[in-house]
């Protein structure tokens, strides 16, 4: 008894109640709501909180872009969130499935498969680096600290001097000579770039020259695409356990480095330029521009995983209130986390005497040669090292384990058999070692610059056309009206008239915006003085097209496909709801859901075509009438006086 009650609690059922069973029996649930509110937590916070928040807030303003920041979040970022959920969890259907709300539009879905895909792919290479940098703070002295090493050159000058010992005491007495010896240099390399570069990466001069394969890092891919596996071997059962710690020990390892940072001689200066207010910047449009697409970019949207993660939550779930509380968790971690890095840049400005302008960076940037570099100041320097990487890992994979899971999914309900349903593991091993097969190229030295070149371009203004054209979809060609109507049959109230708003009006209008600036801003991409040619950004406009494309081709297959007379009668005919779009369970399809609807039900749904209905309707019939059939003990007849006979010879009832 005790054994089953305990059971029961590790699947988040209340003491003293019975334990709770999945809702959907055949595609699984969440063990309980937590787990799904910390998977969205792990997917929307990642890596870019770290390295692009920080940086979008010093480059606009400081403080000031605080305001444009959490206006967008408001109007923009929380209402698309909100969106998507609702959107996963009323027909319980990842990516593609859901787009039974409009048949013509499944190219959207396609369309997040492929960019979720390009960002695994090379996502996945970013954490096995930061698993490479991990495994190798395991030491009592990082390899990075000095410039004594052989892949070091003559350009190299550390702020500790390379003659001295590792112990403390001689590294802060050299510091003094160190730092004099920065400032008379015009242009300084430090030992962690030449690490990463030289090292690390042993990075080519062409992107066209890929080179060997970096074994150290091909073997980090395969730890990582491993771990990756067996936390999602069970699908959102057993990674909804994992995020327990992958979620939550990140901000323990936040606020470790936060208070150390805190307590080290100049960080005060480095918080004070992360969020001293230049306002005058803020009448700049390209400030409001940076704001909008780091909300939009760091919430995840339109990649496909918050749909697939609501799909498994139970029907009446209020991904309202889980909405609000990710989207502001995300947020707010990236303006604890710009403390925390500018805490550690202001101490390392002051030991380098330099402005916090000239340390700061980022991306990889500012997560393998910046911070590392940082670290080689501090006592201790391998602890820091290990907790920071550590943290750098446990982000990276909380987003990874969605990405997956995004197209393990989307495979999965396509396919719908039975015999996919039972072994959705094989589907996970095999998506995992495609990507780690597809990753293989960015572990060569020529990898980083086509790793730069995906995050640049396969995620870039796309996810904002696949976002607007949702929008699109489902406000208008489906009908707010409907929608409001299927929200508030799933949450029991309906949306507030600002989310109303915000669906219909604005956040279209900014999603429209996002794209301009994106275009009207554009610059060829590089890699610190390197110049990409032209025919490597001809491969990248051609990752960010190759998911676009995804919409109208399918949308004129499907219009093709359709039955009409005229391209309109088609056209009108594959935008109208497949008879299937609905709640997934039987249960919960009521009111204009319900599978036998009256004719005057019917009548009265205009988005509803009558014939597929009525045909779909005598299907269920029949198959009902077969099971009863089945079911029936004893075969009756009908006697011709009216009277019925078994074939038990049971007696007449009328005798």
């Amino acid at each position: 008894m005790e054994e089953k009650q305990f059971a029961g609690i590790l699947n988040g059922a209340v003491p003293g109640e019975p334990a709770k069973k999945d809702e959907n029996s055949r595609r699984g649930n969440w063990g309980n709501q937590i787990e799904f509110v910390l998977t969205s937590v792990g997917y929307a916070v990642g890596l870019g909180n770290v390295w692009r928040f920080p940086y979008l807030c010093y480059r606009n303003g400081g403080g000031a872009f605080m305001l444009p920041y959490f206006i967008m979040l408001v109007f923009c970022g929380i209402p698309l969130f909100f969106l998507e959920l609702s959107f996963g969890q009323f027909a319980s259907q990842g990516c593609l499935g859901v787009w039974k709300i409009s048949p013509m539009f499944k190219g959207v879905g396609y369309g997040m498969m492929v960019v979720s895909t390009y960002i695994g792919i090379y996502y996945n290479v970013v954490i096995c680096i930061a698993f490479y940098y991990f495994f190798m703070s395991m030491t009592n002295l990082l390899p990075w600290t000095y410039c004594n090493n052989p892949w070091n050159t003559p350009d190299c000058s550390g702020v500790l001097n390379s003659s001295v010992t590792a112990t403390l005491a001689n590294a802060t007495k050299s510091l003094v000579e160190g730092v004099s010896e920065v400032v008379n240099r015009t242009k300084r390399t430090s030992p962690s770039e030449e690490y990463w570069k030289h090292y690390v990466l042993n990075i080519s001069d062409d992107i066209g020259n890929f080179g060997e394969v970096r074994l150290p890092i091909l073997g980090c891919l395969a730890v990582s695409w491993f771990v990756v596996f067996l936390c999602l071997i069970r699908g959102v059962k057993s990674s909804g356990k994992v995020v327990y710690f992958t979620a939550t020990f990140p901000y323990v390892v936040l606020t470790i480095l936060f208070i150390r940072g805190i307590t080290l001689e100049g960080a005060i200066n480095g918080i004070k330029y992360y969020l001293t207010p230049q306002w005058h910047k803020v009448l700049d449009a390209k400030v409001w521009g940076d704001a909008a697409s780091q909300i939009f970019y760091s919430l995840g949207c339109a990649w496909g995983g918050l749909i697939t993660m609501a799909s498994y939550n139970k029907f009446h779930n209020n991904c309202f209130r889980d909405s609000i509380i990710i989207s502001i968790t995300n947020c707010a971690t990236s303006v604890y986390a710009g403390f925390v890095i500018f805490s550690i840049l202001g101490f390392m400005a002051h030991n380098l005497n330099v402005p916090v302008s000239e340390v700061a960076d980022h991306g990889p940037g500012l997560a393998f040669v910046a911070y590392p570099e940082a670290l080689t100041l501090l006592p201790i320097s391998p602890l820091w090292s290990l907790l920071f990487f550590f943290m750098l890992i446990l982000l990276g994979l909380g987003t990874q384990f969605c990405l997956l899971e995004t197209l393990v999914t989307a495979v999965v309900d396509e396919i719908g058999t039975d015999w996919i349903i039972r072994n959705k593991t094989v589907v996970t091993l095999s998506v995992a070692v495609i990507g780690f097969l597809l990753g293989v190229p960015l572990t060569t030295r020529a990898g980083i610059y086509w790793l730069l070149l995906m995050d640049n371009y396969a995620a870039s203004f796309s996810l904002v056309i696949i976002s607007c054209i949702m929008c699109i979809c489902v406000m208008y060609v489906y009908g707010h009206k409907q929608y409001f109507k299927d929200v508030e049959m799933m949450l029991g109230f309906p949306p507030p008239l600002f989310f109303k708003v915000c669906w219909r009006f604005i956040s279209p209008v900014i999603i429209s915006c996002i794209l301009i600036f994106t275009v009207i801003q554009y610059k060829p991409i590089t890699y610190n003085d390197y110049v990409y040619p032209n025919w490597s950004l001809g491969i990248g406009f051609c990752m960010a097209m190759s998911s676009v494309v995804c919409i109208p081709i399918y949308a004129l297959y499907k219009i093709s496909r359709s039955p009409g007379a005229t391209f309109r009668e088609r056209l009108k005919f594959a935008c109208r709801p497949h008879p299937k779009w609905g709640p997934a369970l039987k249960e919960h399809r009521t009111g204009r859901y319900a599978p036998l609807a009256s004719e005057e039900t019917v009548e009265s749904r205009p988005l509803k075509e009558k014939e597929e209905l009525k045909e779909e309707q005598k299907e269920e019939a029949k198959e009902e009438e077969e099971k009863e059939r089945k079911d029936d003990i004893s075969l009756t007849i009908q006697g011709s006086n009216g009277s019925t006979n078994t074939t038990h010879n049971s007696p007449n009832p009328s005798a």
